[in-house]
């Protein structure tokens, strides 16, 4: 599958040592949907397979609303980009 409408998503994220890891292909809208709900960390940690992800409870349901959409859809998610920024919060 190839196009813009694709991304290479690597399982364990870059910045966390996932440079030479295994890479997915997902359609851009599920891949910043991933990179809206999860740290980097998070995925690295816990959400590095495609299975753990599609256990997430918010990305089964995006999953199911995703699906009825046109496989060229994209729209970017400004509202879960800042709810990931509030979780990294540090003090």
């Amino acid at each position: 599958m190839e196009g813009p409408s694709v991304d290479v998503h690597h399982l364990i994220p870059k910045l966390k040592g996932g440079r030479k890891g295994p890479t997915v292909i997902l359609h851009k809208v599920c891949h910043t949907k991933i990179h809206s709900v999860f740290t980097e960390t998070e995925l690295a940690r816990k959400y590095n397979t495609i299975e753990a992800l599609l256990e997430n409870e918010e990305i089964q349901k995006f999953s199911v609303w995703v699906a009825k959409k046109d496989p060229e859809f994209y729209e970017s998610n400004r509202e879960m980009s800042s709810k990931k920024n509030k979780r990294k919060v540090r003090y």
